[in-house]
C-alpha cells in the first residue's frame, strides 16, 4: 500500500495549490483521509480531514481558505489551498485509516509528503 502526494511547490503569497494523494496497492476500504504538515521544528499538525461519508474537519487555520475533497472511485484525496500564506510554508502529508489484508481491522497509512513553500 502506498500513499503518493504531489502538488507542492512555491508559490507567492495570495496565491493557490492543489495537492493530490493517490492510495494504490491492494486495499479492502478507505476511511478517513486528511492532510497533516509540519513545519520546520515544529510538530505535525492537521490541516484538515474528510471521512468516508463526506463529512468534513479543518484546522482553524485552514477555515475559509482550504478545502478538502475525495474520490473515491480513483483512491483519492485533494487539498485546495488558496489566500496562501508564508506560515503555511511546511512539508504536507497525506494519511489514510484503511483496512488492508495486512491491517484487515484497519490502520493508519501515511504518504512521504510534498514541499509547500509560501514566499511573501
Amino acid at each position: 500500500v502506498q500513499l503518493q502526494a504531489s502538488g507542492g511547490g512555491l508559490v507567492q503569497a495570495g496565491g493557490s495549490l492543489r495537492l493530490s494523494c493517490l492510495v494504490s496497492g491492494s486495499i479492502f476500504r478507505i476511511y478517513s483521509m486528511g492532510w497533516y504538515r509540519q513545519a520546520p521544528n515544529d510538530q505535525r499538525e492537521l490541516v484538515a480531514r474528510i471521512g468516508n461519508t463526506g463529512s468534513t474537519d479543518y484546522a482553524d487555520s485552514a477555515k475559509g481558505r482550504f478545502t478538502i475533497s475525495r474520490d473515491n472511485a480513483k483512491n483519492t484525496v485533494y487539498l485546495q489551498m488558496g489566500s496562501l500564506k508564508p506560515e503555511d510554508t511546511a512539508v504536507y502529508y497525506c494519511r489514510a485509516f484503511m483496512s488492508t489484508p495486512a491491517a484487515p481491522g484497519g490502520r493508519e497509512y501515511w504518504g512521504q509528503g510534498t514541499q509547500v513553500t509560501v514566499s511573501s
